[in-house]
């Protein structure tokens, strides 16, 4: 039943202003609407009354413009689009929320930490750090989490869903953004540009870590040596070298490697793949630092003197072995006789006094 407002005024133009403006009134809570249209809608959320469905879900609606919305998830429509990084979406709100991004608008503000947010999302995620509260459980492994986004994003973990699908490569992703992200790969296109020296990055992760390099921000310590680093991977990375663990394993010979881009080295002496070649003499090598390195040969560049002679070598390692001439240094020694020598090649043939080996 619809019912005309109770309220009362003392002068009569008050009141019928008040009537001309908004005569309907919602019966349940009393709340008013200048037009009948708008209190029918309204009454909808106290009746549960959703006459409007989805013919490709079933799912239901009380407003027909959310029905509207709703279908471009089916249709893939996005007719709202930023005008400074051409991104699209489907509702214009998300637009507004996105262009605070380029604009800096931060008008959410945390009443304990004064830290401002672009969205009011983000501040509701962010109270959780001052309350430590986790709503949202898994159902699966019981994990709880801050916010609802957490959670959905976790549950793919359990059910391995990758709905969207790269047309190019054909590679699957759970969320549409990671696949945009991932089109850019294919595109080119690198929107995400650093404003300190103007470099450009194809992922928004990627420029975060880049910005690092200007502010010197590295809050990744090693609890060994007290080492700190831009990233959480290198940090892991880094610890391999207390730990001692390689994880790498070459399929041909077994030797294992700490790090992915060293085993990768590694397989090309299987391969015999060396795509380094000296422009000079047309060499191949396996590892560009040893192209760099033979390059000296041609150039007659010599960075490294010894500081008791000032001898130049080519390589740092050979000033290294050098040294020992100054030094007396001996570190390798006969496990048979305990006598110890400079250079490894002694080694080698001293130990044929003991072995009796005469191949050279």
């Amino acid at each position: 039943m619809v019912n005309y407002c109770k309220m009362k005024y003392h002068l009569l133009k008050s009141m019928k202003k008040h009537k001309k403006n908004k005569p309907f009134q919602c019966s349940e809570c009393l709340k008013c609407f200048s037009i009948k249209a708008h209190l029918t809608t309204h009454m909808r959320i106290h009746t549960g009354d959703k006459p409007f469905q989805c013919s490709e879900c079933q799912k239901c609606f009380t407003i027909k413009a959310h029905l509207t919305t709703h279908m471009r998830i089916h249709t893939g429509d996005e007719p709202f689009q930023c005008s400074e990084c051409m991104k699209c979406f489907r509702v214009k709100c998300s637009l507004v929320r996105h262009t605070r991004l380029h604009t800096g608008d931060k008008t959410f503000q945390c009443s304990q930490c004064l830290k401002c947010f672009t969205q009011k999302g983000g501040l509701v995620t962010h109270m959780v750090t001052h309350t430590g509260e986790k709503t949202f459980q898994c159902s699966q492994c019981l994990k709880n989490f801050s916010c609802k986004g957490s959670l959905v994003k976790h549950m793919l973990t359990h059910t391995g869903d990758k709905t969207f699908q790269c047309s190019q490569c054909l590679q699957c992703f759970s969320y549409k953004s990671s696949l945009m992200s991932h089109m850019h790969l294919h595109t080119g296109a690198k929107p995400f540009q650093c404003s300190e020296c103007l470099k450009c990055f194809s992922l928004k992760r990627y420029l975060l870590r880049h910005i690092k390099i200007h502010t010197g921000d590295k809050p990744f310590q090693c609890s060994e040596c007290m080492k700190c680093f831009t990233r959480k991977a290198t940090l892991m990375m880094h610890m391999r070298i207390h730990t001692g663990k390689k994880p790498f394993q070459c399929s041909e010979c077994l030797k294992c490697f700490s790090l992915k881009c060293y085993l990768v080295t590694h397989m090309k002496i299987h391969s015999g793949d060396k795509p380094f070649q000296c422009s000079e003499c047309l060499k191949y090598f396996t590892k560009k630092t040893h192209l760099v390195t033979h390059m000296k040969i041609h150039t007659g560049n010599k960075s490294f003197q010894c500081s008791e002679c000032l001898k130049y070598f080519t390589k740092k390692n050979n000033l290294v072995t050098h040294m020992r001439v100054h030094t007396g240094d001996k570190p390798f020694q006969c496990s048979v006789c305990l006598k110890c020598f400079g250079y490894k090649k002694s080694l080698v043939k001293h130990m044929q006094v003991h072995t009796g080996d005469k191949t050279y």
